[in-house]
């Protein structure tokens, strides 16, 4: 999914370098960065822009089955949670296309509400996932345990409302520390503004708890609990068996590929941050190009969430063609022929149980 807003902020000279640190970024003296605001105004708002569309389309889709077609289960209530973590994320692109466009224009309290929302929404979208994860683990593997009850459904929107909550007390710092700064005459940028004093030690901390729980405790338990599922179904016999371990190495994969490259990136800056060397004027230029864009590509982590853990489930095409009937897209006769050759089709074939089903994938 997405992550904390650092591309957002040019270069700062030697003079303003004591009293505002940037996100994660390491600059001791001037360099030219001409080409870097070139390449970021353009690409950058054309980037958000079709995140912005596609995502926010994939989204509400989900969202609006979700809440009137759907009977809720506990992969149901994660989900939804997962929709408007990325909805809520998608809703502040503007502002950073505006921003990486020309400048901040919106003012301090904007900015430390943006930057605030933000990384909320990016905790809770990666700490959701985690619980997806557990959840497709317990659903599977452990499916003689699991207790289909009312009371399931309680314990997930309570752990969701944790996972909100942790994930607002994680964005605390952007809420305290963001301001619209003026790092040139005629250049306002929104970014975090950290004490004199603090010797980066809170910079350090904040990129190192986005790189553990934005990144390192979602990847760890991917893998261990889908190649368990991977294992588990292996053992199956069923028609469904081969395209759901498709879409299991299909989330892994994507999630690698989109998070996989700005992590890495945020760790050779972190490895600076600690070893507080001095680095070359080419060496900041390559690190500014790399982030604007494994960056971006974390920022298309929100459109395909809806597709690798939703559109490709039976129950979300089901509910989503009754949608189109209500919407009189399709005919009612259309939906109950579809809906027979379907379940006539799961009936011929010998399909594995409904707990390794591609909805709960």
């Amino acid at each position: 999914m997405a992550q904390l807003p650092i591309t957002k902020i040019p270069v700062i000279t030697e003079d303003s370098f004591d009293f505002a640190m940037l996100d994660f970024t390491l600059f001791t003296t001037a360099c030219e960065t001409s080409g870097i605001r070139n390449f970021g105004r353009f690409f950058m708002p054309s980037l958000y822009a079709i995140i912005f569309v596609t995502g926010l389309l994939g989204n509400v889709l989900v969202i609006v089955t979700f809440v009137f077609y759907t009977k809720k289960t506990m992969m149901d209530v994660y989900m939804m949670n997962l929709a408007i973590a990325d909805m809520i994320f998608l809703c502040t692109l503007p502002f950073w296309a505006v921003d990486a466009y020309s400048e901040w224009i919106f003012g301090t309290p904007v900015c430390k509400i943006m930057n605030g929302v933000y990384t909320i929404n990016f905790y809770s979208c990666m700490l959701t996932l985690v619980c997806v994860s557990v959840n497709r683990y317990n659903f599977i593997v452990q499916s003689t345990k699991m207790l289909r009850s009312k009371s399931k459904i309680f314990h997930t929107k309570l752990t969701c409302a944790g996972v909100w909550m942790l994930a607002i007390i994680l964005a605390l710092p952007e809420f305290i520390l963001s301001e619209a700064y003026g790092d040139l005459p005629d250049k306002i940028i929104c970014t975090m503004v950290y004490p004199p004093n603090s010797n980066n030690i809170i910079k350090l901390g904040v990129c190192v708890i986005q790189m553990v729980v934005g990144f390192l405790i979602p990847f760890v338990t991917m893998i261990i609990c889908y190649t368990i599922i991977a294992k588990t179904l292996l053992q199956a016999k069923g028609f469904q068996k081969n395209k759901t371990l498709k879409i299991i190495l299909a989330v892994v994969i994507t999630f690698m590929i989109c998070e996989l490259p700005f992590n890495i990136v945020l760790l050779m800056q972190t490895l600076q941050i600690i070893s507080e060397d001095n680095i070359s004027c080419e060496y900041r230029v390559n690190m500014d190009y790399a982030i604007i864009i494994t960056e971006s590509i974390a920022y298309v982590h929100c459109c395909l969430n809806p597709i690798l853990y939703v559109f490709l489930g039976v129950k979300f095409r089901n509910n989503f063609l009754k949608m189109l009937k209500d919407i009189r897209c399709i005919s009612h006769k259309h939906l109950t022929q579809y809906l027979k050759t379907e379940c006539e089709t799961s009936q011929q074939k010998s399909g594995i149980s409904d707990s390794t089903s591609l909805h709960p994938l």
